[in-house]
């Protein structure tokens, strides 16, 4: 173990750093520090020596020049068990430093600024923190490091255990945090820099990307049982709901599947404002229905397509009862994802122990350094051999003024509200894709087929099969399963047949981006039909 007699704190983010600092006198450390957080902690009655004083040399030019001295470093990177290192270290007047408490210059935050210059962001490049914590961390032995202040009481906590020493498996811990941290830092450095055009405008994409994420979780397997899989997660500030911050309450272990058929869930039903439930199956969406009450909701979702359903995820915009709980436990699932769940739901949950409940408001910032959340945030990416396709999410959402009716006839007041229901759905189903709906429920939905037609009768198909496992028509009095729907493709429609058939199975409404060179066609058929039509001028690809 190593006992610490000598630390070395230099910190911009000060939380913590008194009581820190005051547990450190308490076990008899004598502390070294500079500039701001030597005054910071003079007024907390700490006793401390300056950098200068300690190594005979002042701070100079700006400050930019302070830590980086033999008297800093040699005392950082001496071997303690090795006497030559030792016999030099005392020729050269070298004391050993134990500890070394340094987080960095803000530049993150001062990047993540929109009037942020060149100049400060330069200037917000710590030079000697990262030095003098890659030194203590690769000395990790002997010298204990400390760049996150919630590792603090940990530390202190070990010290009252062990007489002022600090394990070497907690030093050995602390030092793969600190690699992280100024592997990040260097990452983020290296991303702005060199994301700067001609005149030192910062671009979107940089040229050369570093990225960072911590492991949340192994998992069994992968996609496939022969495939090993982890789940990672981004180090800094997480937009919320996220899969990244869902605390599980009960059931097994989430798998790279599960993980993945959850984040398509809850990435759809937040596009809604209205209570709402989806339920995906194998990354594509099987059933969406908003309704004023939740549990109406979900048995509308679920006899959309009750047999894909089966063994599917739930998602929720709306805390879960007991009566919906009820329901939901009478078909096989394998999550429900919810901002929360009652008393009366998690106790019939409890009754089917492999049910994963995920709670996505629950817990707090994993990584929580404070820092600005990255726009990679923002971003979806894509492994290929030996590359990297990085791209915005499709964040976009439809506003009443982006549609235009291209048809004779305008939508109804329903037809409208469905059309809207429909295309949001129709975003997070997989290309080609169709979606079917009516009265803010899906009735079909055709996923991932190479032809667009092809995805529209599997939609009708489907909705048939629903009908007939319903025992009733699935809307009374119509002539087909999806008559009285209304359909959104995520894609232009190249040719009129897909009007056609859409016609022909009964739907009265269509929303697509158009931008055929067919488009007249398209309009045309659905004028023949005495179908309304809107164009969004906005596609929706899904692969």
């Amino acid at each position: 173990m190593a006992i610490i007699k000598r630390a070395l704190i230099s910190v911009s983010d000060k939380s913590g750093l008194g009581e820190f600092a005051a547990g450190l006198v308490r076990h008899g450390v004598a502390i070294l520090s500079t500039g701001g957080t030597a005054r910071y902690l003079q007024k907390q009655g700490i006793a401390v020596q300056d950098v200068a004083d300690f190594t005979g040399f002042p701070e100079m030019l700006d400050g930019r020049v302070k830590t980086l001295h033999p008297k800093i470093h040699g005392g950082l990177l001496g071997v303690r068990d090795n006497p030559a290192h030792l016999a030099q270290m005392a020729e050269a007047g070298i004391v050993p430093i134990d500890m070394v408490v340094v987080n960095l210059y803000p530049f993150e935050a001062t990047v993540a600024r929109t009037d942020c210059t060149l100049e400060e962001a330069i200037e917000n490049i710590d030079i000697g923190g990262p030095s003098m914590l890659r030194s203590a961390a690769k000395n990790y032995r002997s010298v204990t490091v400390v760049v996150d202040p919630k590792d603090y009481a940990l530390i202190l906590a070990e010290m009252e255990a062990n007489g002022g020493a600090v394990s070497l498996e907690r030093n050995a811990a602390l030092a793969r945090t600190c690699f992280a941290r100024t592997a990040a830092y260097d990452g983020a450095i290296s991303n702005w820099l060199s994301s700067l055009d001609a005149d030192g405008v910062p671009q979107l994409f940089p040229d050369t990307l570093t990225m960072q994420f911590h492991k949340r979780q192994a998992m069994r397997y992968g996609e496939n049982p022969h495939q090993l899989a982890a789940f990672y997660i981004e180090p800094g500030p997480i937009a919320s709901p996220s899969l990244a911050l869902a605390r599980q309450w009960q059931g097994k272990e989430l798998s790279f599947n599960n993980i993945h058929d959850a984040n398509g869930a809850l990435e759809l039903v937040q596009e809604f404002q209205e209570p709402t439930v989806v339920i995906v199956k194998h990354a594509n969406p099987c059933g969406v229905a908003s309704a004023d009450d939740l549990t109406v909701a979900y048995r509308r979702a679920r006899d959309c397509d009750r047999t894909s359903a089966f063994g599917g995820i739930i998602a929720c915009n709306r805390p879960v009862d007991g009566p919906l709980a009820q329901e939901m436990t009478a078909l096989f699932v394998e999550a429900v994802i919810a901002p929360a769940f009652d008393e009366a739901a998690l106790a019939i949950f409890a009754t089917k122990k492999n049910v994963r409940l995920l709670v996505t408001q629950a817990g707090s910032e994993p990584g929580g350094s404070g820092r600005s959340a990255p726009e990679w945030t923002m971003m979806e990416m894509k492994r290929v051999l030996g590359g990297l396709l990085v791209q915005e999410r499709d964040t976009l959402l439809l506003r009443k003024a982006d549609l235009q009716v291209v048809s004779q006839r305008h939508p109804t007041v329903a037809e409208l509200r469905d059309l809207q229901f429909a295309w949001k759905v129709v975003k997070y189903v997989k290309s080609n894709a169709i979606v079917y709906a009516r009265d803010g429920c899906t009735v079909g939905v055709g996923a991932g087929q190479m032809s667009r037609v092809d995805a529209s009768r599997i939609a009708v198909w489907k909705a048939g099969e629903a009908a007939r496992l319903l025992g009733h028509p699935s809307h009374p009095g119509a002539d087909g399963p999806v008559a009285g729907s209304v359909l959104a493709s995520d894609a232009f429609f190249p040719f009129r047949d897909g009007i056609d058939a859409a016609a022909e199975a009964g739907a009265t409404a269509v929303i697509q981006p158009g931008g055929s060179v067919r488009d007249a066609e398209v309009i045309e058929a659905a004028n023949a039909h005495g179908m309304a039509m809107l164009f969004t001028g906005v596609r929706h690809f899904r692969h």
